[in-house]
């Protein structure tokens, strides 16, 4: 019996059983189609409905959005999602597409959005039938996110939105977004506000979505460009003005530390799924010829790769610490870190990754000799989106010594 288990509550006991065991029996098995390594690079709308199909299966089943009340759309438990987080990560499954919806909008309509649009909302997210994506960043307000200058402004009941959002996941299939603007030029943080937007709906009419072509060749990223949209004032969460506290609540629960758990799946290694994890990373390593044997052999090597596997283990042994006041010397540090550590660990195991291959791995994709079929060097390019988005490590670490250690505010 593991740790998890040990600890369960009769509720949750009784649950990860039920998880455990459908998994067993609904596991999707192997995709038709080549998967990209997360959400963010979904592509295709092969891939796209495929790994729909998988959500919508898990969400039926009560393994998503089972701590969200059943009024909208939840399971009404008490800490499950957790549990089902756990057996659908140690079943292999394939990772949930709809990822800014669940780790982002979810939270963020569940604690600032009127009962009917919660109620409206959040049970086609929670399902992933409706695509959410996130309207933050823009040219000229990246890092100094209160910076935006996208602008609505007020005609009744109604809104009008100019503006430019860049670095947009899944705008391309994406039926809603969460979009932090400007109501008010006369204030920095109180003049901002924010906003739910249709923009499927609104393509062609008001709402332009361009593809960012990144280095890899993947197009998950888009701009999106708003030209007098118009959106009815009931999809304003919370007050005006009160966008930049919203926004807080969205950027926690991003990189970790919100009170509603994110549901999570993955781990699904195949020919068609990877991820740059310290096991994969193990088996790269013995499959490299090296000398007369593998890069296996080598002792330093094989010091650099349990070295992986330990921080590894620390950041999932951190995980658990997090869920015990008593255990925690701060009550945000161990949630605070934990975007700016899982994002550095990817990076740099796929850095060690691309290392050991060598030569070899400059072969891409389409390369028939290309170890681990060209995902270690993807995995590597990739890795820089994520120690960028939810504010970069450097942000990160401003954010930890400021709020946690107590330093002065840098400038």
């Amino acid at each position: 019996m593991s740790e998890s288990e040990r600890k369960d509550t009769p509720e949750q006991a009784e649950f990860r059983a039920y998880c455990r065991d459908w998994l067993r029996d609904n596991h999707p098995g192997e995709s038709p189609v080549r998967l990209p390594q997360s959400p963010i690079e979904i592509m295709t709308e092969p891939q796209l409905h495929w790994l729909q199909a998988w959500q919508k299966a898990a969400y039926d089943a009560g393994l998503v959005g089972c701590d969200y009340p059943e009024a909208v759309g939840g399971g009404g438990r008490k800490d499950c999602q957790r549990v089902a987080n756990e057996e659908m990560l140690a079943a292999r499954t394939p990772f949930l597409p709809n990822v800014i919806g669940l780790g982002m909008a979810a939270p963020t309509l569940f604690y600032h959005a009127q009962e009917p649009l919660k109620e409206r909302l959040l049970p086609r997210l929670l399902s992933g039938e409706d695509i959410w994506c996130q309207g933050f960043s823009e040219p000229g307000a990246g890092s100094d996110l209160a910076s935006v200058q996208t602008f609505a402004e007020r005609r009744g009941d109604r809104w009008v939105i100019n503006g430019h959002k860049v670095w947009t996941s899944l705008a391309h299939f994406a039926e809603w977004m969460i979009l932090l603007l400007r109501t008010d030029k006369s204030h920095k943080y109180d003049g901002l506000s924010y906003f739910v937007v249709p923009i499927r709906s609104a393509l062609g009419k008001g709402v332009t979505v361009r593809p960012l072509i990144k280095i890899t060749g993947e197009t998950g990223f888009n701009e999106v460009i708003f030209e007098d949209l118009e959106v009815d004032d009931s999809y304003r969460l919370d007050e005006l003005g009160k966008g930049w506290q919203v926004a807080m609540t969205t950027l926690l629960h991003e990189r970790g530390g919100g009170e509603l758990v994110t549901p999570r799946s993955g781990g699904l290694t195949s020919k068609t799924s990877f991820s740059p994890t310290a096991r994969n990373l193990r088996t790269l390593a013995q499959e490299t010829p090296r000398g007369n044997g593998t890069a296996a052999d080598d002792p330093l090597l094989r010091d650099r790769i349990v070295r992986q596997f330990i921080r590894e283990e620390a950041l999932q042994q951190n995980q658990r610490r997090s869920r015990v006041p008593a255990l925690q010397d701060h009550p945000m540090r161990l949630q605070l870190q934990y975007k700016l550590l899982i994002s550095e660990l990817a990076q740099d195991t796929a850095r060690l990754g691309v290392e050991v291959a060598g030569p070899a791995s400059t072969l891409y994709l389409a390369d028939e000799h290309a170890p681990t079929g060209g995902q270690w060097p993807l995995a590597y390019m990739n890795s820089y989106g994520m120690t960028i988005a939810a504010g970069t490590s450097e942000i990160q670490r401003n954010i930890l010594g400021e709020r946690v250690l107590g330093l002065a505010k840098s400038k």
